[in-house]
């Protein structure tokens, strides 16, 4: 829900995070300019100045670099970053869809210029897509770096809406980008659902709310990126953080992925 919607008055209890980086133009047309995406300092700069306008905000709590712009040196994408923060029209620092290599790379060029780091990095992470788990995470845990995941239910695959060997019902993401579905709609990931969704209801859940719960299980994971279209899916996101794992539990899921 928009904050807005709320009143200005309750600004001080939410927390707005918003990215730039991954390329933004006018609708409809090609984003091929050199200043439409990327981390270079006029990039970031123009994007912040449109995000606070946009959500009527004097500040953004949390600002995410999209993704590694091979084009920018580091350095001028952090010290950019770095002037935002002591401007104060940024609170915190994130990154979105880094590499390990690409993380540590951001977090020493801040440290060597003395300026502010990345806070948190927000890579898919899920039950199916478990990559965060080989790299980003131990580094994340060495370096005091939270992970925030994206598509925690795998693009809902893991809210049982689908059914295998029927076609994606309409208005589901899957329906509306088949690669996408190809993707998740695997043979093997059919198999393991079947599996998550008889652990999660002999235990009184559902296979989503084990989707947190195994997440933010995690040493490194503070909370999840979850979509919700209904009130009451915003409610039920949250009641599923209410379901800690035990360590045996942990490790008969982990055995089954």
């Amino acid at each position: 829900m928009e904050y807005r919607r709320l009143g200005k008055e309750h600004r001080h209890d939410m927390i707005i995070a918003t990215k730039a980086g991954a390329g933004l133009g006018p609708p409809g047309t090609p984003i091929t300019g050199p200043n439409q995406r990327g981390a270079s300092r006029h990039h970031i700069m123009q994007q912040v100045e449109l995000s606070l306008k946009r959500l009527d905000t004097d500040y953004i709590d949390l600002f995410y670099m999209h993704r590694w712009d091979n084009d920018t040196p580091i350095e001028e994408t952090a010290r950019a970053l770095d002037d935002l923060v002591h401007s104060g029209k940024v609170r915190y620092l994130g990154c979105s869809n880094y590499t390990a290599w690409q993380l540590v790379e951001a977090i020493w060029a801040a440290r060597a210029g003395n300026l502010y780091e990345y806070c948190c990095i927000q890579n898919e992470y899920s039950l199916l897509v478990r990559d965060v788990e080989r790299e980003i995470a131990p580094v994340s845990e060495r370096y005091g770096v939270s992970v925030v995941p994206f598509f925690p239910l795998a693009s809902g695959f893991l809210t049982g809406k689908y059914t295998q060997g029927e076609a994606p019902p309409e208005g589901t993401r899957f329906a509306g980008s088949p690669n996408m579905g190809n993707r998740y709609m695997t043979d093997a990931n059919w198999s393991l659902l079947g599996n998550l969704q008889s652990f999660s209801g002999e235990r009184g859940h559902s296979v989503a709310e084990l989707a947190f719960a195994y997440l933010l299980g995690s040493p490194v994971v503070p909370s999840v990126i979850a979509g919700a279209t209904k009130p009451e899916q915003v409610t039920a996101n949250a009641r599923a953080a209410e379901w800690h794992l035990t360590d045996e539990e942990m490790d008969e899921v982990r055995g089954m992925l």
